[in-house]
């Protein structure tokens, strides 16, 4: 339903238009009135009516007046008024026109179909108008849009262009840093190699001199009849000594011997339950003299592919270790267990309950070769944890402990 507003101070002439607009055939018009410019004022702001007829001459002023007191509340755009006189002036009805009215009519020179025909004229052109008005301001957005799109696409252009400059730059000096560290690393091999090879050599060479040593000590004591008092004792330090060295020599024989050859080739599916059995036929002495207890689980990872020897070296030496360094006050009681990862990679613990290790002063010195933390409590040469260490990450593996002074360690160890 259409909403005219009528703007005539004249009771007769108010009632003809009334008359008129009421028989608008199809579509009943809701009428409302005003006699002065302000009234007028008011019931546009309150109407907000699709056409406003509106009387050049009112009480308070003109119809001129009314136009421009709409164009303060509207743009002139959305204006949709029909300016009625009594006067026939051209120049009125320029004056009307171009100040914002859509079509001029002079009383008593129109009728019944006249009026109407003029007033639907003037909304179809008010509404054609706006909606013209919209489909510009959309245009005109989306021309916006297509703007800034364009120019975040060229941004984004240079942008990708910069960073493939910068990734074939990157790439380039990756390559170049790959061939040095493929270069080094190489090296770094030929270096091991040479240095295991000398090891092993200078063990072997070294090994012979300090039994025959040994041997004509041994002899030379069984011939000579020392006295007692210091030369007892310094034939006891030298025994010791000679024993330490050959202790020593066999130790570095071991450390190279059991990593210097790379033993992917040999893997095979080892029984745990059967390789730690055979483990503990190897320390009964020990567990015998210490009344030591081993327990082991292996129902999660009954079985795990790797190099035998690899793996007994690693459970013989942390099994040693924990009959070595234990507690005096306590049997030893060694827990071993077997299971999978999150990501499927086989995992190990030895737990026991010894003298534990005080990794706040030891931590960074754990794996290193020679390194004693317990000295006074048994005999060695600190070559176990560093021997057990470079088989596991040689296989691509991890050791971690963790240990607690007084009550025990547990050595995991995730196998690759």
């Amino acid at each position: 339903m259409k909403k005219i507003l009528l703007v005539e101070d004249s009771d007769t002439d108010r009632a003809v238009l009334r008359r008129y607009l009421s028989r608008n055939p199809g579509e009943t018009l809701e009428l409302h009135e005003a006699t002065t410019v302000a009234e007028a004022v008011v019931a546009f702001q309150r109407y907000q009516p699709d056409c406003v007829l509106v009387d050049y001459n009112l009480p308070d002023g003109t119809g001129l007046e009314v136009l421009e007191q709409f164009k303060q509340l509207v743009p002139v755009e959305r204006l949709c008024v029909v300016m009625i006189t009594g006067i026939d002036s051209g120049e009125l009805a320029v004056q009307a026109l171009n100040n914002g009215a859509l079509d001029y009519l002079i009383k008593h020179r129109f009728d019944h179909d006249m009026l109407l025909k003029v007033v639907r004229h003037a909304i179809e052109r008010n509404e054609w108008r706006q909606h013209q008005d919209r489909y510009h301001a959309d245009l005109e957005r989306i021309n916006q849009e297509l703007r800034q799109s364009l120019a975040e696409l060229t941004a984004t252009r240079q942008e990708l262009a910069a960073s493939n400059e910068s990734l074939r730059t990157a790439h380039t000096e990756a390559q170049t840093r790959n061939r040095a560290l493929d270069t080094a690393n190489r090296q770094l091999a030929r270096t091991n190699q040479d240095l295991d090879n000398f090891v092993y050599a200078a063990s072997h060479d070294l090994k012979q001199p300090v039994q025959n040593l040994q041997g004509l000590f041994d002899e030379l004591c069984r011939v000579v009849n020392f006295e007692e008092g210091e030369s007892q004792l310094l034939i006891s330090m030298t025994k010791a000594s000679l024993h330490d060295l050959l202790t020593t020599i066999d130790d570095l024989s071991v450390i190279v011997q059991d990593t210097r050859q790379p033993l992917s080739a040999t893997q095979e599916e080892v029984a745990l339950a059967e390789l730690t059995d055979d483990i503990q036929q190897a320390l009964a002495p020990q567990l015998r003299t210490t009344a030591a207890l081993i327990d082991y689980d292996f129902q999660a990872l009954p079985t795990v592919h790797y190099n035998r020897g690899h793996l007994r070296t690693i459970l013989l030496n942390l099994l040693s270790n924990a009959l070595r360094y234990r507690h005096p006050d306590r049997p030893p009681r060694v827990r071993v267990r077997g299971w999978r990862g999150p990501t499927g990679q086989a995992m190990l613990s030895v737990t026991d309950n010894g003298l534990g290790i005080d990794l706040s002063r030891h931590g960074a010195d754990l794996f290193q070769l020679f390194r004693r933390f317990h000295p006074d409590a048994a005999e060695g040469t600190g070559v176990g944890l560093f021997l057990v260490n470079r088989i596991v990450e040689s296989n691509g593996g991890e050791l971690q402990v963790e240990s607690t002074v007084g009550e025990g360690s547990t050595f995991r160890v995730a196998l690759n």
